[in-house]
């Protein structure tokens, strides 16, 4: 029939009609008053064929820049890494491509056992034992970390660095905003926490405090320096928020004393398509474990001893009584959860380390031929594979001309910290190669002067 879907016929929409008892659509809506109803066509394009609508949206897609045609070094967040072949063939079967919630376990296994195995892989990255099967985000993670902390500790005040994803920081403060909370925000030294600063902010009534590692420039915080000063405040908590591909190479925060692990796991599996979706990602500790927002899947066995995966505590208020409900997260991302698991899959745990360690290397390459084209990096400290230079003209005009050029710049700081205007953050991931690095050099070079 050449169709992606059914369409309705008139047939379809008389029987539809006939089954609950009316006999027109106007009938079907004459409850409503005609003062509030439209009276006019909606102002919509003339309906076309498939095939017609299917060629505008073709040529509509062809002038966006993609990453096939463009070279990227730009990270801040959603990052241009490999992808194995088999995330797409596993992602696209129609039993996991068009499944809903798994509310029937008996029918959904499948499904089940690919979110148990993610939870499984970013226990094992994030060193925490206890995962749930996604969030819809990291930004999200992040918030939902700040919930389980004042729920918790009943405390009111949060503790943020400035070095956290701006975007994250922003939706800390319209969460916290709700619920009255009170968030100090942590300047930087150096391109890390300010822990002078932080050290004089923590007091009795300080929920959580939040870094993220590696940080928004980049680097990577001195997590046990921070824990050392948490540990000094009865029950307050240790929330980290990390880039999971680099849990490969670094120790996990779970060493440095973290009560909660979140971040996003676009890295593994999920293209970069435009800043989302993304499949954000929760671990804590098993003290935590009747407060983490989403669900759970869990492993046990059927009647016969076989082995089997059902949801379990699931903490928000559709599920169990509105008064005991610890989030209002109603669903997560199970189909790019499964992305990532399948892409961890294929990579393997020496894959993912490798893949770390690649990101490193091309990095600190990309810096080294920078600072050989008299492109001075502004910060010094440890890095994963991003880091800050600073220019000496406006970073958007620099990012034009290198769009001329075949390149996709770096984000421009100047958007979210004043003080970095004309400053670049550059990612540099292990797809990079050397002659793509040696040419965004030289262009960045001749454009900057």
């Amino acid at each position: 029939m050449g169709f992606r879907y059914l369409p309705m016929t008139e047939s379809d929409k008389k029987q539809m009609l006939d089954s609950i008892g009316i006999s027109s659509t106007e009938e079907l809506f004459s409850d409503i008053p005609k003062k509030v109803r439209l009276d006019r066509e909606l102002n919509l394009k003339k309906t076309v064929s498939e095939y017609e609508l299917k060629k505008e949206l073709t040529e509509m897609a062809s002038k966006n820049a993609n990453l096939t045609e463009y070279r990227s070094f730009l990270g801040a967040g959603v990052y241009d890494h490999y992808i194995p072949s088999v995330v797409d063939h596993v992602i696209s079967r129609q039993e996991f491509y068009t499944a809903y919630t798994p509310y029937q376990p008996e029918m959904t296994q499948g499904e089940l056992q690919a979110m148990f195995e993610f939870q499984t892989m970013i226990s094992e990255l994030t060193g925490m034992p206890i995962v749930n099967s996604s969030l819809y985000d990291g930004g999200t993670a992040v918030v939902e970390a700040m919930r389980l902390a004042h729920g918790q500790t009943r405390k009111s005040k949060v503790i943020i660095s400035s070095t956290v994803h701006p975007e994250h920081r922003q939706l800390v403060e319209t969460a916290a905003n709700g619920q009255k909370l009170e968030v100090v925000e942590i300047g930087h030294k150096d391109g890390v926490t300010d822990v002078a600063q932080l050290e004089k902010e923590l007091d009795d009534e300080t929920a959580a405090v939040i870094v993220q590692y590696p940080n928004f420039f980049g680097l990577i915080e001195p997590l046990e320096e921070i824990n050392a000063l948490i540990e000094k405040q009865k029950k307050t908590m240790f929330v980290v928020s990390s880039n999971p591909l680099a849990l490969g190479y670094l120790t996990p925060p779970s060493e440095f004393g973290a009560d909660v692990v979140v971040g996003d796991t676009q890295v593994f599996g999920i293209p970069a398509q435009f800043g989302g979706p993304h499949c954000g990602y929760f671990a804590t500790t098993k003290k935590n474990m009747r407060r983490v927002p989403g669900r759970f899947v869990g492993e046990t066995v059927d009647e016969y001893g076989e082995r089997g995966f059902v949801l379990t505590l699931q903490t928000r208020e559709q599920h169990i009584r509105r008064e005991k409900a610890t989030s209002n997260i109603t669903s997560n991302q199970a189909l790019n959860a499964l992305a990532s698991a399948a892409a961890m899959s294929a990579l393997g745990k020496n894959g993912v380390k490798d893949m770390a360690t690649l990101n490193m290397q091309k990095a600190r390459y990309t810096k080294q031929k920078l600072e050989e084209a008299n492109i001075p990096v502004t910060f010094t400290g440890s890095f994963f594979n991003e880091f800050v230079v600073k220019l000496s003209k406006p970073v958007s005009d620099v990012n034009k001309d290198l769009f001329e050029k075949g390149f996709v710049g770096g984000y421009d700081l100047g958007l979210t910290y004043a003080e970095f205007d004309n400053h670049m953050l550059i990612a540099t991931t292990e797809i990079r190669s050397k002659e793509e690095i040696d040419a965004f050099v030289k262009e960045l070079g001749d454009i900057n002067g």
